[in-house]
């Protein structure tokens, strides 16, 4: 029996048992009645509205807009009934992140703090260390709610249930204040089972025979929480004009422990011209990952060749993906046993990624890079590292070698830190080794190189909060300590080619070996130690605020843009 079959029949299994000890629709009701993070009846008012004012200024309002001309009636028609379902996936995400959306909204009379909670998914600040905006509110927690806001890490392990570190469960309390584990399509059953059937209805309008046979797998996984079916259906999805990502996906949300998956949906419309530029890099990475400058043992794990990388046009972000900071770039799924099996897929969001070099990187350049350096900073080496950041992420090692499990198991809630830097610093080797092999022809690697720190004074604004922040700045420090890059007396900096060269394999070696030992005290150690603002950055990045240059993007959408 193989791997994949056995994993399936062990999860619907466990899924069967659970429905049969706990009824579905009970498991609901509780969910719905369930208060979340955020406790009361009272309306809500803003701690200071015009620091509210001031951070939603912050967001640059962008389209997301694509040509769907060459797409058939049917095609559109899929279109729309994909905007229904991710509206799902967004009210679910609001579940997740502190409860239901409706009645916080309700509480909050100050249209300007409404809308920033919109941005933000709650009365946290995404971009400002999750600092509360909204009176009386306390600290978000760090569980967000995918657990009971009173429950302590010494309970959770004391806990003894196989499904608690699940990605697809959520941790409540029994009457007795025990916990207890809930499946996510127990949980929200009337919300995923609204949405599997509108995917089955997109499903069979589908004539692109890979596209229709992800959506209905998808649709199942909805309703059982088994989704690595799928997600090989997915990868397997080659030639369709719309890619559709659906689902419980990343584990960002969850800060207590990293286990917890969020709900979250692109709709992406694919770019010909710019796909068939990417094509040849997916076969080359096998290869790529022998060459890693790491001890064997910690390279064994040789990426599936059948993976893809192309590029796209955002015009649909919902759920977890859409708060606080945008993604402009997917590397999916997440599964280690597809990673090796079959790769990952590598999608490029191209009208978000030029959105944010146009109105931000480009503008922070300008204020921060040496002048005689500015003209390193392109729109081609911007997309070249975000793209090869996605790839890096199938790269590495992904279990322990000494027999901790996998790295995501073994760090822990450190996990996403590490791996977030290992995949910037990868992709920036990457850029640099295909470069060397005449792979990479569109300018010099110094673009990459300038581009790449411009790029960390960007993300540096989004705090140091989340896991991509706490990788930013961990990055910027080593760079800076390693000298790679100086700051100049004029307040620019000035980036040394061999230096940043030399700087970027050695993180990149500490990374990998960290990940392969799964040594979590150490990740630990460095994370809080490094991962941090210091005074001097902090400075700077008060210069580009007072320059009023956006820190990020936030969206118009939906199907009036595209006419549908």
């Amino acid at each position: 029996m193989t791997t994949k079959i056995l994993f399936s029949i062990v999860v619907a299994g466990m899924a069967f048992a659970i429905s049969c000890q706990q009824p579905s629709t009970s498991e609901a009701q509780m969910e719905k009645d369930y208060s979340g993070t955020v406790t009361g009846e009272d309306n809500l008012e803003p701690v200071d509205a015009e620091h509210v004012a001031q951070r939603l200024g912050i967001y640059a309002p962008f389209a997301l807009t694509a040509d769907i001309s060459h797409l058939s009636e049917r095609e559109k028609q899929m279109l729309s009934i994909m905007f229904d379902v991710a509206d799902i996936m967004d009210e679910l995400f609001w579940m997740q992140a502190m409860g239901p959306k409706e009645p916080f909204l309700a509480r909050l009379q100050d249209q300007t703090a409404k809308d920033f909670a919109m941005i933000n998914y709650g009365p946290w600040d995404r971009l400002d260390g999750n600092i509360p905006f909204i009176a009386n509110v306390g600290p978000k927690p760090k569980g967000a709610n995918f657990y009971p806001v009173d429950m302590t890490k010494e309970e959770f392990e004391a806990f003894d249930n196989p499904d608690k570190t699940n990605l697809y469960t959520l941790i409540r309390r029994k009457d007795d204040g025990s916990l207890r584990a809930v499946w996510y399509h127990q949980a929200y059953e009337t919300q995923l089972k609204k949405a599997s059937d509108l995917i089955k209805k997109a499903a069979a309008l589908a004539d692109d025979a890979g596209l229709k046979k992800y959506l209905q797998m998808r649709a199942d996984a909805l309703l059982t929480s088994d989704y690595q079916p799928s997600d090989f259906a997915w990868m397997d999805m080659k030639t369709s004009n719309i890619d559709f990502i659906v689902g419980p996906i990343e584990n960002y949300e969850d800060g207590l422990f990293g286990y917890k998956a969020a709900f979250e949906s692109f709709i992406l419309i694919k770019d010909p011209e710019w796909s068939a530029r990417l094509e040849k890099f997916a076969a080359m990475l096998p290869d790529l990952q022998r060459q890693l400058p790491v001890k064997d043992e910690y390279k064994t794990e040789i990426p599936g060749i059948d993976a893809d990388l192309n590029a796209y046009d955002a015009v649909y972000y919902a759920g977890d993906c859409n708060a606080g900071s945008k993604t402009i770039a997917i590397n999916l799924p997440n599964d280690e046993e597809v990673h090796v099996q079959k790769g990952s897929r590598k999608l490029q969001l191209k009208n978000s990624m030029l959105a944010k070099f146009d109105k931000i990187l480009v503008p922070i350049s300008e204020l921060l890079i040496d002048p005689a350096q500015r003209k390193h900073v392109t729109f081609n080496a911007f997309f070249e590292n975000t793209m090869f950041h996605e790839v890096a992420h199938a790269m590495g090692v992904k279990t322990t070698i000494n027999n901790k499990g996998t790295a995501r198991t073994a760090l822990k809630e450190m996990y996403s830190p590490i791996e977030e830097g290992k995949a910037d610093i990868m992709g920036l080797y990457l850029v640099t080794k295909l470069y060397e092999m005449g792979e990479l022809t569109s300018g010099e690697v110094m673009d990459n190189y300038v581009t790449f720190i411009a790029g960390i004074f960007r993300s540096s604004r989004f705090g140091a909060a989340s896991a991509h922040g706490k990788a930013n700045m961990m990055r910027f420090n080593y760079f800076s300590q390693e000298g790679a890059l100086v700051r100049n007396a004029d307040g620019t900096y000035t980036v040394d080619f061999e230096k940043t060269k030399a700087a970027m394999e050695k993180l990149m070696q500490k990374i990998i070996y960290t990940q392969g030992d799964g040594d979590y005290e150490a990740a630990k150690e460095w994370v809080l130690a490094e991962g941090i603002i210091k005074p001097a950055l902090q400075a700077d990045l008060d210069r580009i605020n007072a320059a009023n240059i956006p820190v990020d993007v936030v969206f118009e959408k939906g199907k009036p843009l595209l006419g549908l």
